[in-house]
C-alpha cells in the first residue's frame, strides 16, 4: 500500500513596515508549510500561525494518516480530527488540520494530474476580491498611496481598511482615516473596515452612524466576534453589512455565528481546511447568507471557486505579499478578480524552497 507522509516547516517573514490594527500589533508573519507525498507526488497546503504548529502536524497528525488511502481525503480529515481531540481543536491544533487537509486535496488532485479546482468543481472562473490592508500603523500617504494602487492602478473596486485604534480608544482618527480613505479612492469603489473586536456594542453603532455619509458596505467585528447578540445588535442598527467569521476553528462555531451577522466569514487556513470550508459554506447557505474567503489568498482560490454562494475573498497585503515571494504561480488581481488555475496540477503552485530557506524558523 501507498505511503502517505506529512511534513511540516516554518517561515517567518517580516513585514515591509509595522503592521497593526484594533487590537494587535506586529512586524513580521510566520507561515507553516505542509507537504503531502504520495507515489512521488507532493500536495501543499499552509496556513499562517506559530512555529508550534510544526510539531502537530509532525508528532499528532502524519502518524495517523500514514496507512491511508492518499485519495480517501475525509477519512485523513476524520482521522486527524480525532487524534486532536485531547490537544484542543480550535487554535495552532486547528491550524495544522487546516494546512494538512488543504495539503492532502492537492496531493489528491496532481496524483489524478487534475486542476484542483476541477477536482472541487467550479462554481466560477474568476474570484472576486476586495483589497485588504489600511493598518492602523500606517500614516496618511501610505494609508492613501495603498489604497489608491489597489483602486486606480489595479482597478480593484473594494477595499478595506483597519480602524478600533487602540482598542477603540481613537474613534476621531478612526473616522478621520474612514473619510480620508473614501476621498482616495473616489465614489464609486466600495469601502470596507474592519475594528477586529475593538468597539463596545453601542460605540460600534455610534461609529457606524457617524461615518454614514461616506458609504462604508462592509463593517467587520465591530465588537468581538465573541459577543454574539451584541454583533447582532449592531448589524440590526447600521447600514453597513456586519460581518464575522474568521476565528471559527470548527462547524459548531459557524452555525452558532451565522444568525447574527449579513455575511459569514471563514478562513480555510483555520477553519479545518478545505473539506470543513465547504460544510460551513453550507451551513452559511441554510441561514440565507453569503461567505467571504478570510485572508491567505492563495490557499482559497480553489475552493472559493467552488463555493456557490461565495461574495469574495480578502486580497490582504500581508499574505498577498508573502505567497509573490514564495510561490511560484501566485497570479494578480488586477481587475478586481483573481484567475482559477484551471491548466495546471493541483492549486496550481510551487513552493520555492531555496528562496524561502533565509527565512525558515522550524
Amino acid at each position: 500500500m501507498t505511503r502517505l507522509q506529512l511534513t511540516a516547516e516554518a517561515y517567518r517573514v517580516p513585514t515591509d513596515a509595522p503592521e497593526g490594527d484594533g487590537t494587535l500589533a506586529w512586524t513580521s508573519t510566520t507561515l507553516v508549510l505542509v507537504q503531502a507525498r504520495a507515489d512521488g507526488h507532493t500536495g501543499i497546503g499552509w496556513t499562517y500561525g506559530p512555529t508550534g504548529t510544526v510539531s502537530v502536524v509532525t508528532d499528532l497528525l502524519a502518524p495517523v494518516v500514514a496507512d491511508l488511502d492518499p485519495d480517501d481525503v475525509p477519512a485523513a480529515w476524520t482521522s486527524m480530527r480525532r487524534r486532536l481531540r485531547n490537544a484542543g481543536r480550535p487554535g495552532v491544533a486547528g491550524l495544522a488540520l487546516s494546512a494538512a487537509d488543504c495539503a492532502l486535496w492537492d496531493l489528491k488532485a496532481r496524483r489524478h494530474e487534475l486542476p484542483l479546482a476541477r477536482l472541487l468543481g467550479t462554481a466560477r472562473h474568476e474570484v472576486p476580491v476586495y483589497g485588504s490592508g489600511g493598518f492602523t500603523t500606517y500614516d496618511a500617504q501610505r494609508q492613501h498611496r495603498q489604497l489608491a494602487g489597489w483602486v486606480h492602478e489595479q482597478g480593484i473596486p473594494r477595499v478595506k481598511i483597519k480602524i478600533g485604534e487602540s482598542c477603540g480608544t481613537e474613534v476621531q482618527r478612526d473616522l478621520s482615516r474612514i473619510a480620508a480613505a473614501r476621498r482616495t479612492i473616489g465614489d464609486d469603489a466600495e469601502l470596507f473596515v474592519d475594528a477586529n473586536g475593538a468597539y463596545q456594542r453601542k460605540q460600534a453603532v455610534r461609529v457606524a452612524h457617524a461615518a454614514a455619509e461616506l458609504d462604508v458596505r462592509w463593517y467587520e467585528e465591530p465588537v468581538s466576534s465573541d459577543d454574539l447578540p451584541g454583533l447582532a445588535l449592531v448589524r440590526d442598527q447600521v447600514t453597513p453589512d456586519v460581518t464575522a467569521g474568521e476565528y471559527g476553528f470548527d462547524l459548531v462555531y459557524f452555525h452558532r455565528m451565522a444568525p447574527y451577522v449579513d455575511c459569514l466569514q471563514i478562513d480555510v487556513t483555520r477553519c479545518g481546511g478545505i473539506s470543513e470550508f465547504l460544510r460551513a459554506a453550507a451551513v452559511a447557505a441554510a441561514a440565507g447568507i453569503q461567505v467571504s474567503g478570510h485572508c491567505a489568498p492563495h490557499q482559497h482560490l480553489a475552493v472559493a471557486a467552488a463555493t456557490q454562494n461565495l461574495r469574495h475573498l480578502e486580497w490582504f497585503h500581508d499574505h498577498v505579499r508573502i505567497e509573490a515571494m514564495l510561490f511560484d504561480g501566485a497570479s494578480s488581481a488586477t481587475g478586481g478578480t483573481l484567475p482559477v488555475p484551471t491548466d495546471r496540477p493541483g492549486n496550481g503552485l510551487r513552493f520555492r524552497a531555496e528562496q524561502a530557506q533565509q527565512f525558515r524558523v522550524a
